[in-house]
C-alpha cells in the first residue's frame, strides 16, 4: 500500500493539536548519540550504508526539536499523522499525547555496538579491546538529569529515548537474509571492525545476519527506539497500559501462528504502513510501520476505551436459554452510533473447564492455539479507515481472547484470532540475492491477511489438498464450545462509516421462542434477458416470549427475539441457474425481509422453475419452500 490508502475518519480530527484529551501523557523525548553512530538524520541524503537519510540533513543540534515534531506535530513529513492522533482516534479523545518536550542531544559514553551486542546472544560479536554490556537507559538518562536537573524524571509519564542508528528488528532481516545471499558474502563494510572475528552476528529470530545490522539496539519498551522505528506506539502501548506482545517468531521451527496479526498493534499489527513490512528501515520513519493498527475489542475494553454499554455482553450457558443473539457493530474505528455497538463479547462460562476446545500440540500443529484456557469470544468490525487504513481487508473479526497474559500459546498471547482461510496464503515474502524465493511461512502475521469474515454467499476454494470446496467465510462453528457465529449483512453510509449485523448462537439451546418461518414469491417470471432479478419475501412468524433478566449480563433487550434464517437456491431445466447474494437474513418476529435472487438463462427460453427454500437456524424442522416458475 500507499499513502494513497489513507482513508480519513469523517468528522473527527485527531491529529488537531487544540484537542485536549482527559488523559494527557506526559513525554520527555530525550535525544542521544554514539561516538561510532552519528544521528542518521544529520548525513547528507541517502549517504549511510542503508541508504538514508530520505531528506536533506538536519543540524546536530536540532535533531531532538525535530523528532519531537515529527512525532507530535502534524506535518507534510509525516502526512499530518502524530502519535497523539493514534491514541486519541483509538480512546475517543480520552487519551493523548498533547506536547513532547525535546532534549538533548547527549553523547553517549560508550559505542553504540556496546549496546547493541548486550542482547540475544552477540556478545561473542563484540571486537578486541571492548566490552559489549552497556545499558542504554541509565546511561541516557544520568547525561540527562546531569543537563535538565535530578528531579526532571518525575515530570513524565513517559521518556521516549531516540538513538541515533537503526532499530535491530528493522534492519536484521532486510540488510541480512534479504541483501547477502549467506553470511560468507558479508562484505567487509557490512562486518566486524574487528577483521579476526566474523562479518556476521546472531540475531533474535535467526542464525544470522550482517555484523552492522545485529550490532544495532533492538527496540524496548523502556521506551527505547531508534530512528527508524516506526513501533513507537506500540512501545507506549507496554508502557502506559502494563500490557504485552501477542506476537511469536515466525522465522523459526516449531512454527506457531501469530495471535492476532495485522489487526492489533500489540501483534505485528504494529508493523502496518505505505511499503509494507520490509520498508521499516527508512529514516525518518515515514514508511513501514508509520500507521499500526487499531487494537482488538478484548484491549479496548482493558483499556477502558468503550464503556461496557457499548458492547453486548453475552454468557455462553444464557445463549441456550435466550436464544440467538442479533446485533449491528459499528466498525471500530468509529464510535458506536444510536442502534449499534463497538462489539459482542460472549463469556466462556458454565461447567468447567471454561475453554473446552482439545488440546493440541503446539509443537507439531503450527495452527495450533496452544492450551485450552480462552475466556470468551469477541466480535467488531474492521473498515479500512484512520488508522486501519493499513489493515489488509476490512470484515468481521471473530476472536478467543484470554483474560490474562500468559505463554499458553508458546508465548506471550492473549488473543487468538478466528481465521476465516487457515490454508497456507501461499505468497511471496521476498527473493534472496540470486533469485530464489521466499515464501511467507505458515507463522507469518501475514496468513492472517484474510482472516476476516464478511456478508455474502462464500465463494469457491481451493484447500489444501487441491480440492474446490465452498468458503463458508460468513459463518464459524465451535463445536466443542457449543457455539455459531453468524455475518448476516453490512451496510456503509455515506461518511463512509461501515456496519455489520452480526449473530450468534449456541448449540445447546434455542430459547423460548416458538419458531417459524413463511416464504412467498412471484409465481412466475420472465427471462427475456440472460439475467433476471426477482426477490423472495421471508416473515417471521416466531411466537415471541420474553428472556429472564440476568440470564445475560447485557440488559439490552434488542438484540433478542430475532431469527436467522438460512436460504438456499436452486434451479431446474435446461440452461436455468439462480444466485443469491446473500446465505443469511435475520428477522425480527412478525416482521418480513425482502431477499434478492439472481435467476440466469444460458441457452433458449423453455420452461424451468427455481426453488428456494428459508430455513429457520434456531429450529431448522421450521422451513418455507417457495417455487418460482421460470420461461
Amino acid at each position: 500500500m500507499t499513502w494513497a490508502d489513507y482513508h480519513p475518519i469523517s468528522g473527527t480530527r485527531w491529529a488537531d493539536p487544540s484537542l485536549a484529551p482527559a488523559r494527557a501523557l506526559r513525554v520527555a523525548l530525550v535525544a542521544i548519540d554514539f561516538e561510532d553512530q552519528p544521528f542518521v538524520i544529520t548525513l547528507p541524503k541517502h549517504s549511510d550504508p542503508f541508504g538514508n537519510p530520505q531528506i536533506d540533513p538536519v543540524p546536530r543540534a536540532d535533531v531532538a526539536r525535530f523528532y519531537a515534531g515529527f512525532l507530535g506535530t502534524p506535518g507534510a513529513l509525516n502526512h499530518g499523522h502524530t502519535i497523539n492522533e493514534y491514541w486519541m482516534e483509538q480512546s475517543r479523545g480520552k487519551v493523548g499525547i498533547p506536547k513532547i518536550d525535546a532534549y538533548g542531544p547527549y553523547r553517549m559514553p560508550k559505542r553504540l555496538f556496546q549496546y547493541g551486542l548486550n542482547e540475544y546472544n552477540q556478545a561473542g560479536a563484540c571486537p578486541s579491546g571492548f566490552t559489549c554490556d552497556g545499558r542504554m537507559e541509565p546511561d541516557a538518562d544520568a547525561l540527562w538529569t546531569a543537563d535538565a536537573g535530578a528531579d526532571v524524571r518525575s515530570k513524565y509519564d513517559i521518556v521516549l529515548r531516540i538513538y541515533a542508528g537503526y532499530d535491530e528488528t528493522s534492519v536484521w532481516q532486510e540488510f541480512g537474509e534479504m541483501k547477502f545471499a549467506t553470511r560468507e558474502d558479508i562484505p567487509a563494510a557490512w562486518g566486524n571492525p574487528d577483521p579476526t572475528k566474523p562479518r556476521w552476528v546472531v540475531t533474535r529470530y535467526v542464525p544470522w545476519t550482517s555484523w552492522l545490522a545485529g550490532a544495532q539496539q533492538w527496540g524496548l519498551s523502556s521506551v527505547r527506539q531508534g530512528e527508524s522505528s516506526g513501533t513507537i506506539t506500540h512501545e507506549i502501548a507496554h508502557f502506559a497500559f502494563r500490557t504485552g506482545d501477542n506476537n511469536n517468531n515466525p522465522y523459526a521451527t516449531p512454527y506457531r501462528r501469530v495471535g492476532s496479526g495485522p489487526w492489533d498493534i500489540m501483534d505485528r499489527g504494529s508493523f502496518n504502513g505505505p511499503g509494507g513490512y520490509h520498508r521499516r528501515w527508512v529514516v525518518p520513519a515515514t514508511e513501514g510501520a508509520s500507521m499500526p493498527a487499531g487494537l482488538t475489542l478484548r484491549n479496548r475494553m482493558r483499556f477502558e476505551f468503550v464503556r461496557p454499554d457499548q458492547v453486548v455482553r453475552l454468557s455462553r450457558d444464557g445463549l441456550a436459554r435466550s436464544g440467538l443473539v442479533v446485533a449491528k457493530v459499528m466498525a471500530r474505528a468509529i464510535e458506536p452510533t444510536a442502534g449499534t455497538y463497538a462489539g459482542i463479547v460472549v463469556a466462556l462460562d458454565g461447567a468447567a473447564p471454561q475453554d473446552r476446545t482439545p488440546p493440541c500440540d503446539r509443537n507439531a500443529d503450527p495452527l495450533c492455539a496452544g492450551d485450552p484456557v480462552f475466556n470468551n469470544y469477541t466480535m467488531e468490525v474492521v473498515e479500512r479507515i484512520g488508522y486501519d487504513s493499513f489493515t489488509p481487508d476490512h470484515g468481521v473479526l471473530i476472536a478467543k481472547n484470554k483474560n490474562g497474559e500468559g505463554n499458553s500459546c508458546g508465548y506471550n498471547c492473549f488473543t487468538w484470532v478466528i481465521d476465516a482461510h487457515p490454508e497456507d496464503i501461499k505468497v511471496l515474502d521476498f527473493s534472496r540475492p540470486g533469485g530464489a524465493q521466499v515464501m511467507r511461512t505458515i507463522a507469518d502475521a501475514r496468513q492472517l491477511n484474510d482472516a476476516l469474515f464478511h456478508a455474502g454467499v462464500g465463494q469457491t476454494a481451493v484447500s489444501r489438498d487441491g480440492a474446490t470446496a465452498v468458503d463458508n467465510e460468513f459463518e464459524w462453528e465451535d463445536t466443542p464450545n457449543r457455539l455459531h457465529f453468524y455475518v448476516i449483512d453490512l451496510e456503509r453510509s455515506v461518511t463512509a462509516a461501515t456496519s455489520y449485523t452480526v449473530a450468534v448462537r449456541s448449540l445447546d439451546g434455542a430459547g423460548p421462542q416458538t419458531r417459524g418461518v413463511r416464504a412467498t414469491a412471484a409465481p412466475e417470471v420472465v427471462a427475456p434477458s440472460f439475467v433476471t432479478f426477482t426477490d423472495v419475501a421471508v416473515t417471521n412468524t416466531s411466537v415471541s416470549a420474553p428472556v429472564a433478566a440476568g440470564v445475560h449480563p447485557t440488559a439490552d433487550s434488542v438484540v433478542f427475539g430475532r431469527d436467522v434464517f438460512r436460504i438456499t437456491a436452486t434451479a431446474e431445466g435446461a440452461g436455468w441457474s439462480a444466485r443469491l447474494g446473500n446465505a443469511l437474513v435475520a428477522v425480527a418476529p412478525g416482521a418480513t425481509a425482502r431477499v434478492p435472487v439472481q435467476i440466469y438463462r444460458s441457452g433458449p427460453r423453455t420452461p424451468g422453475r427455481v426453488i428456494v427454500t428459508a430455513t429457520s437456524e434456531s429450529d431448522p424442522s421450521k422451513k418455507a419452500v417457495v417455487t418460482i416458475n421460470t420461461r
